[in-house]
């Protein structure tokens, strides 16, 4: 005679169990480990901004402050404001013709690089503005896109507004320590020799443009570097959500 077990009725809550523990694993998998392997829960989409937005703003006062002082610019090989590449007939010109100038050549360079130095620290209100702006959508975009992702969403954003804000303080600052008068006395001496060489061409740079717009590059050059680093190196993650949002990443 078959046996049948009188408690039979009380194992009838092994399937729930079972898919509960199916889905508590599913979750598990899901989820990301902090870089110490710590259990976290699934991100937010909330977070992701979050942590998006925070990286975005540690890049950038690097960035800033890292400019935003003496020889910023000028002793960062990476980004140091040279000579404009369109007048460097003129520069070799002068260093071999007019060897009384090019003292009043280095001057200039030099004096480029103090006004981007000045002039960078207008940078920090104006990213601030542009990261505060990024969407949800924005966030999630950036964190899967490419390495410097986040670096050209703020190009986009924020270029035409800190050339605004960067140019006339480039320009004062120029003015300001003698660049402009630099450059006239150049252009002026230069120039006469050029209108009976026609190998030559005559200078006509604006100063202040060239140098906002190569100050510009630099600084995304470095807000760039900020990103990898955040995006590779778990050193760089100085507090909890960037741990969690961009541990996410890390293979």
């Amino acid at each position: 005679m078959k046996h049948t077990p009188t408690n039979i009725k009380s194992f009838s809550f092994f399937p729930g169990l079972i898919t509960l523990t199916i889905l508590l694993l599913a979750g598990i998998s899901l989820s990301s480990c902090d870089e110490d392997g710590n259990f976290l829960f699934p991100l937010t989409e909330a977070e992701i901004a979050e942590g998006l937005k925070e990286a975005l703003k540690v890049g950038i006062d690097h960035s800033v402050e890292k400019t935003n002082q003496t020889n910023g610019y000028y002793g960062n090989p990476l980004i140091k404001i040279h000579w404009p590449q369109e007048a460097s007939g003129a520069y070799s010109y002068i260093e071999s013709n007019i060897s009384y100038l090019q003292p009043l050549l280095d001057e200039v360079v030099l004096l480029m690089n103090r006004g981007a130095e000045n002039a960078s620290e207008k940078a920090l209100t104006i990213f601030i503005d542009a990261i505060t702006s990024i969407t949800i959508t924005d966030a999630r975009n950036i964190l899967h896109g490419d390495d410097n992702a986040a670096t050209v969403f703020l190009n986009e954003r924020t270029f035409d507004h800190l050339y605004d804000a960067f140019k006339p303080d480039i320009h004062q600052a120029l003015e300001g320590v003698g660049a402009a008068t630099i450059w006239s006395e150049i252009t002026s001496v230069y120039n006469p020799y050029a209108s009976l060489n026609p190998s030559l061409d005559p200078i006509n740079t604006d100063l202040s443009d060239y140098t906002t717009r190569k100050a510009l590059d630099g600084l995304f050059l470095l807000v760039e570097e900020e990103e990898l680093k955040i995006r590779t190196d778990p050193v760089a993650r100085i507090n909890d959500i960037l741990k969690r949002v961009f541990g996410t990443l890390d293979k």
